[in-house]
Formats: C-alpha cells, structure tokens, sequence
C-alpha cells in the first residue's frame, strides 16, 4: 500500500508540514482512514470514510465472460468450412452449439440447461451470418421467434437498432457465471435429444434420418 504523506490530506485539525494548524488526537482515526484509502497509484486522491474502494476486475474472468456471447475464431472457421463444403445450415450452427458446451464443460460459463446452451450456439450462428432460418410458428413462442429472426437480420447486414448496453450485457454474463456445467453433461444433452425428438412425428423423423444418411454418404463418414 503506497502512504499519501500529509500535505496531501485536506482534513481539518491534521498538522500539515509548514502549518500552523495542531494535531487533535480525535482525529487520528480520520488520519488512517484517509491514508488507507488512498490509491495504490500513489495520487492523492481521498474517498470520503464510508465510500468503499473500486473493486478490481481480473482480467481473466473479463475474457472467460466474452466467451459466453463471441464466437472463437476456429468456430467461425469451421463453419465456413461446413458451408463451402456443402453442408447444411443446422450442420454450420452446431459447430457454434459445439463451442458452447466446450465452455461449459471448462467452467468458463454455465447454463441453466442444455436447451439453454443450445439457443446461445444457435442465436451465435444467426448473428454470424448463418442461413438458419428462424423457427415456424407453433414450434417455439413468439418471444423466440422474434428473438430468432432479429438474431438472423443482423446476421444479414441489418443494422443495430440501439447501442448495447453494457450494463444489460454485465448482467446476463454475470447471470451464465452463476448456472451449473451439469448442462453440458451426456445426460443432459441426451435428455434434450430425447425430448426434441419427442416433438417430431415419425415422418419428420425419417426425413432427418435421410438427411444424414446422405450428408455422411457424401462426405464419406
């Protein structure tokens, strides 16, 4: 801790060098308080007693909270990988989807569940310029949706509507700080596959299957 020398301190009845002012004991507390509050910095700057110290930012957990809304580079280029090499839209978002349950499973964010962590992959692939089209109606809420096509707008040269706010943004790294990596567990990620296979019909189903069927014959997985 740098000690600010007296001059610096502009409390009343503390002796200053050159001063005809005296030194009352009563004020020797007053005395500690300021020097302790006083900035490592060494400028004299003094906090009123009562007003707490700015609290210091690791730097460390200001990079790991990023991760939580910017795509790594890799995972851009993995999906304009899957993109030039003919795979579909949902193929390119799952490597976003990828990166996601990657970082919890590290611990540099968490989830609240696997469906959560899914939607944070897929709103990054639409942003990223990702021709996922927004859910159809009767499939997710109107709130999703919205959120969905907003998402995919952006992604497509649409300007923002209104400066981020750094404060909203804080609250919601702040919030995924808080949630468990048991989101990112094969369990939890099974359970999300049982359930969204749930919600198809069988012709659905089959159609998927197909899909695959013919992404892995022409990539020769």
């Amino acid at each position: 801790m740098v000690m600010a020398p007296l001059e610096y301190l502009s409390l009343r009845g503390v002796h200053r060098p050159g001063s005809s002012s005296h030194f009352r004991p009563e004020s020797a507390c007053l005395v500690r308080a300021a020097i302790r509050s006083v900035d490592s910095d060494g400028r004299s700057r003094v906090r009123p007693m009562g007003t707490p110290a700015p609290k210091r930012v690791d730097k460390g957990s200001l990079k790991s909270l990023r991760v939580a809304t910017m795509p790594e580079k890799r995972t851009l280029d993995r999906a304009r990988a899957d993109k030039k090499a003919g795979k579909s839209p949902s193929t390119q978002a799952g490597e976003f989807i990828r990166e996601q349950i990657d970082h919890i499973r590290k611990g540099r964010h968490g989830a609240r569940s696997a469906k959560q962590a899914i939607a944070i992959g897929l709103s990054q692939a639409r942003r990223a310029g990702v021709d996922l089209a927004p859910p159809r109606a009767g499939k997710t809420s109107a709130q999703t949706r919205k959120k969905a096509a907003r998402d995919f707008a952006r992604g497509h040269g649409a300007p923002r509507r209104s400066a981020a706010s750094a404060k909203r943004s804080r609250a919601s790294e702040n919030a995924l700080q808080r949630e468990s990596s048991a989101a990112a567990s094969p369990q939890a990620l099974a359970r999300q596959a049982r359930s969204a296979a749930a919600r198809r019909s069988p012709g659905e189903r089959s159609a998927a299957a197909r899909r695959a069927a013919q992404t892995r014959q022409l990539h020769g997985h």
